[in-house]
């Protein structure tokens, strides 16, 4: 009896695959039905992050192999599962947009309509059937129609991401001949924002570190600024630190509160220590900002004379007036007290103010 189950099972899978479904387990036309075995359609995922967003696609892959497949394995008009076998799925961890139309969170099942200038893609509810024979429209959660394109050929079918952006992504059903593409965009800003606040109820809300990291997204999103302020706050009462009190100077910057920002930095240096200091000079430096760098960098030997990175600051502000004799006496003194692993940057500087050349300026 379970034989003939089979084959009845088999005969069924086999009106299915002359519509371009799915392809036969067996030579005989029957499809396992007890055990675990090879496929012809090979499974498949594909995943996309766009920004905290996790998109997966989950699939078969039929083979074209020398078919004409739209059209005719395929047929214009029809309800088509867009793979082979089980239901092709795809899963938003967020709410996203496909072609300017909201979907929640979710795994939906992905079902298309190929016509020969323009596909319907049905998103829907049900994503746990087997082909397409259930599909049932009033399950739909969103439909979309999108423009085919000519493309190289694909003889197995798959998905891509391509045209991957911040905020959005393009997914692409690739085979034959053709190529059918969907956009899908995430609001990153506000998902991000949201994530934020759920981890700082976590244990990155018990330290320094945690609210300023997200004071320092949102100043680099320039995106709840006021919120950042706040965040950046309660980063200095748990721990007041040159990192944030650096931090609130930007923000408050960024609100236009010039005053509060110039204060905020001057406390920023008190609490710095001499590599804090030199680090945050030699990244003006490197921005541009060479003028605002060498007024720095004569206050790291304030924070620690005998310190190591002092004597490269110093080398530094010697090398800058063209003074190589005290700049190089500057840098050795530098390399005796670095580092081992920093010593091997040092000296290629050494080798440069021997040769009378300005470390200051970037390499040609």
């Amino acid at each position: 009896m379970r034989r003939m189950y089979r084959i009845s099972l088999g005969i069924l899978l086999g009106l299915d695959c002359l519509a371009g479904e799915a392809s036969a387990q067996f030579k005989n036309g029957s499809q396992a039905t007890e055990l675990n075995l090879p496929t012809l359609s090979q499974h498949a995922v594909v995943t996309q992050r766009i920004g905290l967003t996790d998109i997966t696609i989950v699939y078969y892959r039929p083979l074209a192999n020398g078919r004409k497949i739209f059209g005719t394995t395929v047929p214009y008009g029809q309800v088509w599962r867009a793979g082979a076998n089980q239901n092709t799925t795809i899963q938003f961890t967020d709410e996203v947009s496909i072609e300017g139309h909201s979907l929640p969170a979710g795994t939906y099942g992905l079902f298309m309509f190929p016509e020969a200038d323009q596909w319907t893609i049905a998103f829907s509810k049900n994503s746990t059937s087997w082909g397409s024979f259930s599909y049932d429209e009033k399950e739909d959660a969103l439909r979309v129609t999108v423009k085919p394109q000519p493309a190289e050929s694909e003889d197995a079918l798959a998905y891509t991401f391509e045209d991957v952006k911040p905020e959005s992504a393009t997914a692409t059903l690739r085979w034959e001949k053709l190529a059918v593409p969907f956009k899908i965009t995430a609001d990153v800003k506000a998902i991000v924002l949201r994530s934020i606040q759920n981890q700082l109820r976590s244990v990155g809300g018990f330290s320094w570190a945690g609210y300023d990291e997200a004071a320092n997204w949102c100043l680099d999103n320039n995106y709840n600024l006021e919120g950042a302020l706040k965040w950046e706050d309660t980063s200095i009462q748990n721990e007041d630190r040159f990192e944030n009190y650096e931090t609130k100077s930007r923000i408050l910057d960024a609100l236009g509160r010039k005053e509060e920002a110039a204060k905020a930095l001057s406390t920023a240096f008190d609490k710095a220590g001499a590599i804090q200091l030199y680090t945050y000079a030699r990244g003006l430096q490197r921005q541009g900002n060479a003028k605002r760098a060498f007024e720095l960098y004569p206050l790291v030997p304030k924070k620690d004379a005998n310190h190591w990175i002092s004597h490269l600051a110093l080398a530094r502000i010697a090398s800058n007036s063209s003074d190589f004799a005290t700049a190089a006496k500057e840098m050795k003194l530098s390399i005796d007290g670095a580092p081992d692993q920093t010593k091997t940057f040092l000296k290629p500087l050494l080798a440069k103010l021997e040769a009378k050349t300005d470390i200051n300026k970037p390499a040609q």
